[in-house]
């Protein structure tokens, strides 16, 4: 994969396609407000290379899901306005996303100027289906530069116009962001140090299937906690009662069990279980061995003796991949798991991976230090998709890119 490191940028315009899918909440006066910027920083070492070297920078960026039609609610104004901020430079945006307006916006940037562009899924040929409708948008953004830089991880396992199309087009490498987390991938599933242990949480077994079954002949223990662990638990025959259960994941749990075994892996699964008597921070709480759960009860969070059973199995560990949650952690009541599942993962001394998406969230809503880890991925469906062993198309695109 090309990197800025070979490209010529001087006087150039070049097309960064950031990821900036950040969380926004309601503000005063109607306003949008950004309640967490992790992706927005995480994003800057690129801009930043770019804008020294006299680069004519114009990023690229989508924000949730507004299926092709403009959403001010989904409006990157306030992404602007934090870049800018972040730059210490203004950053203004552009309304339109292709035309003679944008046209007209960068031939006013001066070198080490950024603009950036207004939600490209308000395009529904961004995310078409259509390979046709997906290349004449890439064709209208590849007009507008001279090259293409590819810095959205959390976007590189997804065939979209501005991820994928139009890096065929023009001369393309990966961004400093892009580059470290595939480098760090693609050496959790080449070589990790071990003991290599992974820790899995949030709520479905369904979202992790790929990763667990690519992961059980990789790792030497895999441990269970969140939502999912209740399946895992129904499957040893625990009543569960009201807590989060895939039924229909049964058989393919006892699977993956059983493959565990027969692989030498230690599957590590939760001995109590924080409950609660309804799903609120203000419920009744109670802590219970997992098969004592009784009926009317939800577990929401794992428990001290948990805790320290994961703590012991991560503290020698040489490489650790952490991904979801171990419970509700955004309710106090249902925080203690998660918040000391990654501060054992952040004393350990072995290489520690957060796999993005709700880990990389609750590590800055906790308040946990994020230079104690090794590296918080950007990417949560694309870390899952990468540890997977799929195919990313866009990381793809950029090994193959002119």
């Amino acid at each position: 994969m090309r990197t800025l490191d070979d490209l010529d940028v001087a006087g150039k315009v070049v097309l960064v396609r950031s990821d900036f899918n950040v969380p926004l909440a309601d503000g005063e006066n109607g306003s949008r407000v950004i309640t967490d910027d992790g992706r927005i920083r995480a994003g800057l070492q690129t801009i930043e290379e770019l804008r020294a070297a006299g680069a004519k920078v114009v990023v690229l960026a989508h924000l949730g899901r507004p299926k092709g039609v403009a959403n001010p609610r989904l409006s990157l104004a306030p992404v602007a306005i934090r870049l800018g901020e972040l730059l210490g430079a203004q950053v203004k945006l552009g309304f339109d996303i292709s035309g003679p307006i944008t046209s007209e916006l960068i031939s006013q940037l001066q070198p080490g100027g950024v603009l950036l562009l207004e939600n490209l899924r308000f395009d529904a040929r961004e995310t078409s289906k259509d390979a046709t409708e997906r290349q004449e948008l890439a064709s209208e953004l590849a007009n507008l530069g001279d090259v293409y830089v590819s810095d959205g991880f959390g976007v590189v396992h997804r065939e979209q116009a501005s991820v994928t199309d139009i890096a065929r087009l023009l001369p393309c490498a990966g961004g400093r962001l892009l580059v470290s987390e595939t480098q760090v991938f693609r050496g959790l599933l080449a070589n990790p140090d071990r003991p290599y242990v992974v820790v899995l949480g949030g709520s479905k077994v369904s979202d992790k299937l790929g990763v667990i079954g690519n992961l059980i002949g990789r790792v030497d223990r895999l441990l269970i906690g969140g939502g999912m662990a209740f399946t895992f638990l129904a499957a040893q025959g625990y009543e569960v009662a009201d807590s989060l259960l895939e039924a229909d994941q049964l058989e393919t749990v006892k699977g993956f069990m059983a493959q565990a075994d027969a692989a030498g892996v230690e599957l590590v699964l939760p001995v109590d279980i924080v409950i609660a008597d309804e799903f609120s921070a203000d419920a009744t709480v109670q802590c219970v061995a997992s098969d004592m759960i009784p009926i009317g009860w939800r577990g929401l969070d794992i428990g001290p003796k948990t805790l320290a059973l994961f703590a012991a199995k991560i503290i020698d560990a040489g490489t650790i991949v952490w991904n979801g949650p171990m419970g509700v952690f955004e309710l106090a009541p249902f925080a203690s798991g998660t918040r000391g599942v990654a501060e054992a993962i952040a004393t350990a001394p072995g290489m520690s991976v957060v796999g993005g998406g709700d880990s990389a969230a609750a590590i800055r809503i906790l308040g946990i230090d994020e230079s104690a880890f090794s590296h918080i991925s950007t990417g949560g469906g694309a870390s899952l998709e990468f540890l997977e062993g799929k195919i990313l198309p866009g990381i793809t695109v950029l090994d193959e890119g002119q």
